[in-house]
């Protein structure tokens, strides 16, 4: 009869010796990992940085404010006419034509959240004042954050000029 194999010493020593080798193995590789992806001076200061403009200074809305007077001056209505076409498929510019969004005739100068008959979010229709060229230009940007809570999805317009160009295409229905 015979049993089960008898586990000899050298059967035992290959075993542990394995199991040391693959921790050795996985030590080396974990000691290998974070000197790489964190070297020993990562809190030092960096010798070359990337401005991206996050940290602007406090006087670039100023600067901004102004450049937009600029640019709107300059601006060119029938550029405007060829960006519309974002604007058109929530917007009319028909005096009265509401769609997903209020008719737009007239918007410069217009107090915010006051079309009759369109249903504004509560945001919109809390909001006081006039759109003024450069509050419109303010809203284009960034709808959501300029009034938060609005029910517009625009993303937003990003260039300046393409803003500028817009409204002065916006300010010659109804104005």
């Amino acid at each position: 009869m015979t049993g089960p194999p008898m586990l000899d010493t050298m059967t035992f020593t290959k075993t542990l010796g394995a199991l040391c080798g693959a921790l050795l193995v996985y030590l080396l590789g974990a000691w290998a990992a974070e000197t790489l992806y964190h070297p020993h001076n990562a809190h030092g200061q960096q010798a070359y940085v990337i401005d991206t403009g996050a940290a602007a200074p406090a006087d670039t809305a100023k600067a901004e404010a102004a450049d937009f007077a600029t640019l709107f001056a300059a601006a060119d209505a029938a550029a405007g006419e060829r960006l519309w076409r974002q604007c058109a498929s929530c917007h009319a510019l028909e005096e009265g034509k509401n769609g997903t969004g209020p008719y737009l005739w007239g918007v410069v100068g217009r107090d915010k959240g006051s079309v009759d008959g369109f249903r504004y979010s509560a945001a919109m229709a809390a909001a006081e004042g006039a759109w003024t060229p450069e509050n419109l230009d303010a809203f284009i940007e960034n709808p959501k954050g300029y009034i938060v809570g609005t029910s517009m999805s625009y993303a937003g317009m990003r260039r300046a000029e393409d803003r500028a160009n817009l409204i002065a295409y916006l300010a010659t229905f109804g104005g």
